[in-house]
């Protein structure tokens, strides 16, 4: 199939945002809130035309995502509207846990430091502005957790109601996390997929709710090529060699990928080459189980894993997730739950950062690959931690706690250490 002819132009401040184009066929609409194609019913992202763009303008740009706006599809505007101004994370030089892993370089970008502590939050802000633009009241998603906690504050924080579909078997403290801010919270009963079903359902039947991840998903998706944007700026304008990603439904590496490539084509950075690598848990791996069968379709998995977060069984970006780590030269891994905890405690005891579950799973996958010979232990690498510990503590509660219990004497105390050695 050929390409359309342009759109016809819309009223929308989208900012550089020009049209939604096919990622199969190519074929472009009018900015609206679309994600299939009307032609073939594949996936629509965002099509753009950049200004020039300049390394000295990004920063002296607000610390937040905000300084990549002329990147994104969102108005020129949208950081005088009130939002939960997500981004610029921290980059961690991680030479304990390069060393505990037997690599060369090795960075771990942080991404726990957001407002509710995962990179959902970058996402999420996207979506809302470009959701303001389009027309809608109502700020929705279906969730695995993490972004339920960032539509319910972004929500909140913006004066919008609302609406939160969550599986009823999540973690406690993601649905209190998700609960405090005072919107719309239905637990239902079924696993991920099934709160999707019914999400999209609930999207066609509601003119005014954005389901983030639905409707909006061409401009949410957007929000995750600002990982790459910022592990690009934080290197000092240079791209890693190799980068760890986690997959749920597969956008986030995806946009890492589109992320680092915009930056080249750009000029902002060199556009050297780089590896893409993506993780999961083997309890709910439908992208690794087709990458190391050689497939290009994925296979659906009903999710058994403690890791929730990445716990979709149809992921919607997989057969892109291919593509790129196949393009890059890259692998995707996965990992089993006992590995997934041993990955949370070996980022903790080395780094100081207490990650998730999926945390756990680019740990424990980016190990098992370097000890495969997948990962050049020579070259620089980058691992994306998306989420806190604090909110999955069931995964490691019942493996750590108190050293020893003593009474309050220093005899006491000098005597247990001499009993730890």
């Amino acid at each position: 199939m050929t390409l359309s002819a342009a759109p016809e132009t819309t009223t929308f401040d989208l900012g550089s945002a020009q049209a939604l184009s096919c990622r199969e066929c190519g074929h472009r609409i009018a900015l609206a809130a679309e994600f299939a194609c009307p032609r073939c019913f594949g996936p629509l992202e965002v099509a753009y035309d950049f200004p020039n763009v300049t390394r000295a303008a990004i920063e002296a740009g607000p610390k937040s995502i905000w300084r990549y706006k002329d990147l994104l599809p969102v108005p020129s505007t949208v950081h005088d509207h009130p939002n939960t101004e997500p981004g610029l994370t921290r980059l961690i030089e991680a030479d304990n846990l390069a060393k505990a892993l037997g690599v060369r370089k090795l960075w771990v970008k942080d991404d726990t430091g957001n407002p509710t502590h995962s990179f959902k939050d970058r996402v999420v802000a996207v979506a809302l502005a470009a959701a303001r633009e389009l027309g809608f009241s109502v700020l929705c998603c279906p969730s695995t957790g993490n972004l339920a906690n960032a539509v319910a504050a972004a929500a909140a924080r913006a004066g919008w109601d609302s609406v939160v579909l969550i599986p009823s078997s999540l973690e406690q403290p993601k649905i209190v996390t998700t609960a405090v801010y005072g919107g719309t919270l239905l637990a239902v009963d079924g696993n991920y997929d099934d709160v999707n079903r019914l999400a999209t359902e609930l999207a066609a039947e509601h003119e005014d709710w954005a389901f983030v991840n639905v409707n909006v998903r061409p401009y949410y998706a957007e929000g995750s090529k600002t990982l790459g944007y910022e592990v690009a700026e934080q290197l000092g304008w240079r791209l890693p060699e190799q980068i760890v990603v986690p997959i749920a439904s597969g956008s986030q590496l995806t946009k890492v990928d589109k992320g680092f490539t915009e930056f080249g084509e750009l000029g902002l950075v060199e556009p050297t080459p780089y590896t893409m690598f993506g993780a999961q848990a083997t309890g709910c791996s439908p992208v690794a189980t087709a990458f190391e069968a050689g497939h290009d379709v994925i296979q659906p998995q009903k999710p058994d894993t403690i890791a929730r977060s990445l716990a979709i069984g149809n992921p919607a970006d997989g057969p892109y997730v291919l593509d790129s780590v196949r393009r890059t030269g890259g692998h995707v891994g996965q990992v089993t739950d006992e590995e997934v905890v041993e990955g949370i405690r070996l980022l903790a005891r080395t780094e100081g950062v207490f990650a998730e579950t999926a945390g756990g799973v680019t740990v424990a996958t980016a190990k098992k690959l370097i000890d495969e010979g997948k990962i050049d232990p020579d070259a620089e690498t980058v691992l994306l931690i998306t989420g806190d510990g604090l909110k999955t503590l069931d995964a490691v509660s019942g493996q750590v706690g108190p050293t020893a219990t003593v009474p309050s004497t220093s005899a006491a105390v000098r005597d247990a250490l001499a009993h730890l050695g």
